[in-house]
């Protein structure tokens, strides 16, 4: 009879914990993420000149067909390769296309290096109509970069990239075809809803041989949670090629609370709650030496991550904003 009661009084413990952690959750989240700006962020660099010029916003129409933003942290040495690479990929478009026009947006999460230094070498390059670059303030974590460079993006079509060109820039194309095929009865492209994804699902088999068993095992457990968790039919949902409509982007990374590597999720998640169509593209796909992410650490916390998505929104403490143009 002892240990009856002291199970139910620990059961009858857990149950009241379970409640507090519930109750802690919802009254100390932001039901909204407040999105702190330095007042130097508003403003990019003309190397030309050396002046400041104001950057635009995403609620303004757009007045590029694309713009590429690339979140970078301390990457001074990998950027030229992905800068170099993407580049030449867009002006050869452009010089097809008369029509095709760009941006891209360096985002320098806080470095410590000379990242801003080298993407101001390629915005003196190809001028700071195409080229610009946002120094933050302080670091943010990819999410919040990723964020902020969105906010300042001038194009219909919103495509981030990471920074270490893991991804061939030539995919892009197939991933833009992907995203109009499924938006092809809107009138305007930038005003539907729609998200295309890179994939680097058809390499997992690869992967997977030539691995630790260790990573093998948090790879797929960090699959399992996310199917659980938040986001389901999407095979990869951390690949950095991910390209967006601006009305899309306007309204998810409006929404956005997650900025470490988990963002992805969060946006998808989103998306999905949303009922907007995500495509999933396989790209050309090679690892690039210099991750920042670190085996066990980066996983705990996207793990985490994972589980405060599906709770918070569950709860009500998060909750999805309207379009901030309407």
């Amino acid at each position: 009879m002892d240990i009856l009661f002291l199970l139910g009084y620990l059961a009858g413990l857990g149950v009241v914990a379970v409640i507090l952690l519930c109750m802690g959750i919802y009254f100390t989240s932001e039901t909204y993420p407040s999105i702190r700006s330095h007042e130097s962020e508003g403003f990019f660099t003309d190397p030309s000149s050396g002046k400041k010029q104001p950057f635009p916003s995403i609620t303004d129409s757009p007045t590029r067909s694309l713009t590429v933003v690339v979140p970078a942290y301390n990457e001074e040495k990998r950027l030229p390769v992905m800068l170099e690479e993407s580049l030449a990929f867009l002006e050869e478009r452009a010089k097809k296309d008369p029509s095709f026009t760009y941006e891209m947006i360096i985002v320098d999460d806080g470095s410590k290096d000379k990242t801003t230094e080298v993407g101001l070498g390629y915005s003196k390059k190809f001028g700071c109509d195409k080229v610009r670059v946002l120094t933050l303030a302080w670091n943010r974590g990819k999410g919040g970069a990723v964020r902020m460079g969105m906010f300042r993006a001038r194009g219909k079509l919103l495509l981030f990239a990471d920074a270490d060109g893991a991804t061939t820039f030539s995919e892009y194309d197939r991933v833009e075809d992907s995203l109009r095929s499924a938006c092809k009865e809107e009138s305007e492209v930038s005003d539907a809803l729609v998200v295309s994804c890179g994939s680097r699902a058809h390499l997992e088999e690869e992967s997977v041989a030539t691995r630790s068993f260790f990573r093998t095992v948090l790879m797929y457990g960090f699959h399992s949670l996310v199917w659980l968790f938040a986001v389901r039919g999407v095979r990869d949902t951390q690949c950095g090629f991910k390209l967006l409509t601006r009305r899309a982007a306007r309204i998810l990374f409006n929404s956005l609370h997650v900025e470490r590597w988990a963002f992805d999720v969060e946006m998808l998640y989103l998306a999905q709650s949303l009922g907007m169509p995500i495509e999933e593209v396989a790209v050309e796909w090679n690892e690039i030496e210099g991750t920042k992410m670190t085996p066990v650490l980066s996983w705990l916390e996207m793990g985490l991550d994972l589980i405060t998505i599906w709770l918070r929104y569950t709860l009500g403490a998060w909750r999805i904003r309207g379009d901030i143009k309407k």
